[in-house]
C-alpha cells in the first residue's frame, strides 16, 4: 500500500454485535476523528453521536429485500471518499471480515492503491450466544466450533455449504443470517444425518435490550420460528452447548432485560443515566431534548464571578452551574484562593460532587434536592441578615430561592451561568426509532426536558410510562397532562434508576 495516491485512509471497522460496551477502544477513537462515517443496518446508531459535528454520515444499510446501496456502490463510495484525502470510517456490524463483505471492500481499496486498515470487532457469532448463556465451546461437551452463513450469494447456482461435512464434523455450529431459510436448512441437516433432537437456539438482536431467544430441536425449530414470528437479524446455534443456556442465561435475569427506555438529558449528561440503565439490561434510546448554552448575558455572569470573593455564600443548584462557574472563574483567576472566604452550598449529591471535583469543600448540602430545602438549611444556620449570597444557576430557574433568602434578610445576587435550549440535532435518528419501535418508559430529569420533548410533537408510543427525577419535574409533567408512573425518592440519577428498577420488579 505504499503506492497510495492521497493521504486519505479508509478504516474497515467492526462495530460489534450491538451492545455499546462491546465496541473496541480503537473503533471509538477512529469514529471520534472521522471525516466520513459509512454505517450499516446492524450498527448501534448511538455510536454516531461519537462522530465530530462536521463529519459526513452516510447510511449504507442492507437488509433482506431492502438495500440502500448495492455492494458495488458501497465499494465505489469508499474509494471516492478515501481518494479525496479523507479519513473514512466504514462501520460494519460485528466483525468486518466474518460474513461482513469487508474483504470485498478491502480489495476495492487495494486495487485503487488507497490506504486502508482493518479493525476487528466482536462478532455476534460468539457474543449473541454468550448473552443467551450459551458458550460455543465447553471442555466437557465440544472443543470445536464452525461458523457458516445461511444467506449466500443469490447468483450462485448451488450452495457452497457442505452439509454432509457439517453433519460429520459435529461440535457447535453457528449460523449467521438465514433465519428465513430455517426450514430448508434444518431439513438439509437432517437429510445428511444430523439427529432430529439436536438442541438449537436462535438469538435475535443479541447483546442488545431487544434480545430475544427461542429454543428447540432440529426437528421443531422451524415451526418455533413460524409460531413466534421470529425475524432477522438472528444468530442460530446448533449443538449440545445450547442446553447450557437454560442454566447460564444471565442476561434474562437482569431486572430491566427486554425494556426499552428513553433518556432525554443533554447529550453530554445522558451517559451517566444510560450506562446505569444498560447495566440493568435495558435498551436505551438517547433522545436529547435540551443542550446547554452560555447565558444570554455572558458579560454580566463574568462580572459576578469576578466578584465572587466578596460573597459570604455561593449557592450551586446543578452540576452544570458548577461547571460554568469554574470555567469562567479560571479564565479570570489562576488560583483557587482567589475565591476568598466564600462558603459553598450545593443542591443535590451530583452538584456537591462536581464542587468537590474542583477540590473545594461543600459547607451546606440539604438532604432533599430542591430549593426549598436550601432555605430550610439556611434558617438552621441562624441569622443570615445582610449576608451576601451569590446563586449560580440556569437562566430558567424558579425565583423561589432568591426570593425566600431575600425575605430572610440576605443580600442575594443571581448569576445566570447557563441556559437550556431545545436540541435540534438528531444524528442518531432517535426520534424515528422511538416512533417506529416505541418504548416502555421515558425519563425526565428536569422541567426543561419535559417541555422540550413535548414541543417536538412526536406521537406518544402506546404504553410508554413516565419516570421523573423529582417533584418539580413531576409537577411540570402533570401540568402538561402526563401521568407519572415513577418518581425518584432521591432526586438524582442513582435514585431515578433505583425507582425504575423497583417499578418494573412490581410490574
Amino acid at each position: 500500500m505504499a503506492d497510495k495516491k492521497t493521504n486519505g485512509r479508509c478504516y474497515l471497522v467492526g462495530a460489534g454485535p450491538g451492545d455499546l460496551g462491546l465496541v473496541t477502544l480503537r473503533a471509538r477513537q477512529l469514529i471520534e476523528r472521522a471525516d466520513v462515517l459509512v454505517y450499516d443496518y446492524l450498527c448501534n446508531p448511538e455510536m454516531l453521536a461519537w462522530a465530530p459535528e462536521q463529519a459526513e454520515i452516510i447510511y449504507a444499510g442492507k437488509k433482506a429485500g431492502a438495500h440502500t446501496l448495492t455492494q458495488d456502490e458501497i465499494n465505489a463510495l469508499l474509494v471516492a471518499k478515501t481518494g479525496e484525502g479523507l479519513e473514512v470510517v466504514r462501520l460494519k456490524g460485528g466483525d468486518p471480515f466474518l460474513f461482513g463483505r469487508g474483504g470485498e471492500e478491502a480489495l476495492a481499496l487495494a486495487e485503487a492503491k488507497l490506504a486502508f486498515e482493518v479493525v476487528p470487532g466482536v462478532t455476534s457469532a460468539i457474543a449473541a450466544p454468550a448473552y443467551a448463556g450459551i458458550p460455543v465451546t465447553h471442555r466437557a461437551i465440544t472443543s470445536h466450533v464452525t461458523f457458516f452463513t445461511g444467506h449466500e450469494d443469490p447468483e450462485k447456482t448451488e450452495s457452497s455449504i457442505d452439509f454432509p461435512a457439517l453433519a460429520k464434523l459435529g461440535g457447535t455450529q453457528v449460523m449467521l443470517m438465514g433465519v428465513e431459510r430455517m426450514e430448508a436448512i434444518a431439513q438439509q441437516m437432517r437429510e445428511n444425518g444430523v439427529r432430529e433432537d439436536l438442541p438449537v437456539a436462535l438469538v435475535r438482536w443479541g447483546t442488545t435490550g431487544r434480545q430475544k431467544v427461542i429454543r428447540g430441536t432440529l426437528q421443531n425449530i422451524a415451526q418455533r420460528v413460524a409460531e413466534e414470528n421470529f425475524e432477522p437479524p438472528a444468530v442460530a446455534v446448533f449443538g449440545e452447548v445450547v442446553s447450557l443456556g437454560k442454566e447460564l442465561d444471565w442476561r434474562a435475569q437482569l431486572p430491566l432485560s427486554g425494556k426499552r427506555i428513553v433518556v432525554t438529558r443533554t447529550r453530554k449528561q445522558a451517559g451517566a443515566l444510560s450506562d446505569r440503565l444498560r447495566d440493568l439490561g435495558a435498551e436505551v434510546i438517547e433522545l436529547p431534548t435540551i443542550r446547554i448554552e452560555p447565558p444570554s448575558d455572558l458579560r454580566a455572569f463574568a462580572e459576578l464571578v469576578q466578584d465572587a470573593h466578596g460573597y459570604d455564600w455561593i449557592v450551586f443548584t446543578s452540576p452544570n452551574g458548577v461547571s460554568a462557574f469554574f470555567e469562567m472563574f479560571y479564565k479570570l483567576y489562576d488560583d483557587a484562593r482567589d475565591l476568598g472566604a466564600a462558603r459553598i452550598a450545593a443542591i443535590g449529591s451530583a452538584t456537591a460532587q462536581r464542587v468537590r471535583d474542583f477540590h473545594l469543600k461543600v459547607d451546606l448540602q440539604p438532604a432533599e434536592f430542591v430549593a426549598e430545602a436550601v432555605v430550610r438549611e439556611f434558617k438552621k444556620e441562624g441569622d443570615i441578615e445582610n449576608l451576601r449570597i451569590l446563586i449560580a444557576r440556569t437562566e430558567e430557574a424558579r425565583d423561589l430561592l432568591p426570593r425566600e433568602l431575600g425575605t430572610l434578610g440576605a443580600i442575594v445576587d443571581v448569576a445566570s451561568a447557563y441556559r437550556t435550549v431545545a436540541e435540534t440535532n438528531d444524528r442518531t435518528e432517535a426520534r424515528a426509532r422511538l416512533a417506529k419501535e416505541g418504548a416502555d418508559m421515558i425519563t425526565f430529569t428536569s422541567s426543561s426536558t419535559v417541555e422540550n420533548f413535548l414541543a417536538l410533537g412526536l406521537p406518544w408510543p402506546q404504553g410508554m410510562q413516565v419516570a421523573s427525577i423529582g417533584p418539580i419535574t413531576s409537577q411540570t409533567a402533570r401540568n402538561r397532562g402526563l401521568t407519572i408512573a415513577v418518581e425518584a425518592r432521591h432526586y438524582d440519577v442513582p435514585g431515578l434508576v433505583e425507582a425504575i428498577g423497583r417499578f418494573f420488579s412490581k410490574h
